[in-house]
């Protein structure tokens, strides 16, 4: 991961300026909010992977910087947003954002962050990279929904998960991946295999979270462990533990996940009952595979230092700790 960073470095100093220019603001509290969320340690997978996507298909202007900006403001309102919904404490380590500044400024915030964006958008000049994200914003929404629909319901399977893990998740980095090659104006099969890229790449990276929601240390994962379990959210860890268990084990999931209350005894035997049922595993082979399938999708660009970055990004996905 760090040949990929060192190899990014000029581009990404760039990125984090344009994000200190699109924070100003004449309200002191949206740069505060703002920058208080962006620089709290992000991963900048999303930014990354526009970058490495135009580079690999020999981009030459310097949109994609403002774009990469783009889509990690997208991600950071969405993110301000979710630990409102979800009352979140801690977001990489630090407090979360509605947790110092209240849930309405990190909403507001949160709606500044989108604004700016499809203002910043407008700068592409094109209305197909518009188009994109604009429908991409639109399933993020729908995916957020989705989840919270699911909450607590022990019927979903595999398939409605992997529908909230790609309208949540995986659609914002696919669009990251895609807006790169229309941005380089590459053929209709190239833009398509990016897309299918970021996808399954997005998936991955999602599938891989979840399995850390469970195993990864607090200060390492920079969010309480089990709270996932604790808002009642289903994922494919605990789904694939659940389709195996006894009657009796499917009836203290049960009652653990609709209490209003998470004790340490009821994370415990979960997490027991993940690990006897092979769920991190599962999870774990499921991440490796979408990672398998990425990789095949740039078999139609030729091999370079960009390809090469791109299948480091990916391997990192499914190695991480954090």
């Amino acid at each position: 991961m760090e040949t990929v960073i060192e190899l990014l470095q000029d581009e990404m100093a760039a990125v984090e300026r344009q994000f200190k220019k699109n924070l100003m603001s004449d309200v002191q509290l949206v740069s505060q909010v703002g920058d208080y969320v962006l620089s709290s340690g992000g991963k900048r997978i999303r930014p990354m992977l526009l970058l490495l996507c135009a580079r690999l298909c020999h981009y030459q202007g310097d949109k994609h910087i403002d774009l990469a900006g783009v889509v990690e403001f997208i991600h950071t309102a969405t993110l301000l947003h979710d630990d409102v919904v979800d009352s979140a404490n801690l977001r990489r380590g630090n407090r979360s954002a509605n947790s110092v500044w209240g849930n309405q400024a990190s909403v507001l915030v949160g709606d500044f962050l989108f604004a700016k964006s499809f203002s910043v958008m407008v700068g592409s000049e094109s209305l197909k990279i518009l188009q994109i994200l604009s429908d991409t914003t639109t399933q993020l929404a729908e995916g957020e929904i989705l989840q919270l629909i699911n909450t607590c319901d022990l019927e979903v399977d595999e398939p409605r998960y992997l529908q909230v893990v790609r309208d949540k998740t995986a659609i914002l980095i696919a669009a990251a991946c895609q807006v790169a090659g229309v941005l380089s104006g590459v053929d209709d099969t190239q833009e398509m295999a990016l897309r299918e890229f970021g996808l399954e790449i997005g998936t991955a990276f999602q599938l891989m979270d979840d399995a850390l929601d469970y195993i990864a240390d607090q200060e390492d994962f920079g969010k309480e462990k089990g709270h996932d379990l604790f808002e009642g959210k289903m994922t494919l860890p605990l789904i694939h533990a659940y389709s195996k268990s006894s009657t009796e084990e499917r009836q203290e999931v049960s009652r653990i996940i609709e209490a209003e209350e998470l004790t340490k005894e009821d994370l415990d035997y979960v997490c027991h009952l993940i690990d006897a049922k092979d769920g991190i595993d599962y999870t774990r082979v499921k991440a490796i595979e979408r990672i398998d399938r990425a990789k095949r999708q740039l078999a139609i660009f030729p091999d370079g230092e960009a390809r090469r970055a791109l299948f480091t990004l990916a391997d990192y996905v499914v190695s991480r700790s954090k």
